[in-house]
């Protein structure tokens, strides 16, 4: 089974590290078989919008895009997602923002068109394998916030083995 480390610091919240919690869970008598962040380590990634969505000029697959951060002025983004369109909330990785494996964003030309950030997946952000298309989030999602802490990805996912005689440890309720 598992669970979320924030879910189980709302009803319980010793003032341990994961690593220690996960212990005191195995000393009640079940088995934590792992537990892991949520999502890959990753910083610079804001809630955007994406205020223009135009067809790129050299290119089929790609879009060009100005995208609103919250900042002065609006980012000259190039994307290849098939559901980017104008209006929609979306997950930015502005210039200088570092993803998982290390991959730092920096300003860019594709195709003769610049590219001051990225719009992001679920994917190349490591919260999970769906690469189908940019991250959609709700409109009401205010620009500029961090991604980690709008989505709460600051968290750990702790995953335990329910044995045979703790049967009731196979639901919240118990």
């Amino acid at each position: 089974m598992k669970f979320s480390e924030l879910w189980l610091r709302e009803w319980v919240n010793p003032a341990i590290d994961s690593d220690a919690l996960a212990n005191q869970i195995t000393m009640a008598g079940l088995e934590v078989d792992g537990v892991e962040p949520v999502a890959g380590s990753f910083n610079g990634v804001v809630v955007g919008e994406v205020v223009e969505c135009a067809q790129h000029p050299n290119a089929d697959k790609l879009r060009v895009t100005k995208v609103n951060v919250g900042g002065e002025r609006l980012l000259d983004i190039v994307c290849g997602a098939p559901n980017c369109r104008q209006g929609l909330k979306v997950a930015v990785a502005t210039i200088g923002a570092i993803l998982p494996g290390d991959f730092k964003i920096k300003a860019a030309k594709l195709r003769g068109e610049p590219s001051e950030g990225m719009l992001c997946s679920f994917s190349e952000l490591g919260i999970s394998d769906d690469h189908s298309g940019i991250i959609e989030l709700p409109a009401d999602a205010p620009l500029g916030t961090d991604i980690r802490e709008y989505l709460k990805l600051d968290d750990n996912t702790i995953e335990i083995s329910v044995t045979p005689n703790r049967a009731d440890c196979l639901g919240i309720i118990g």
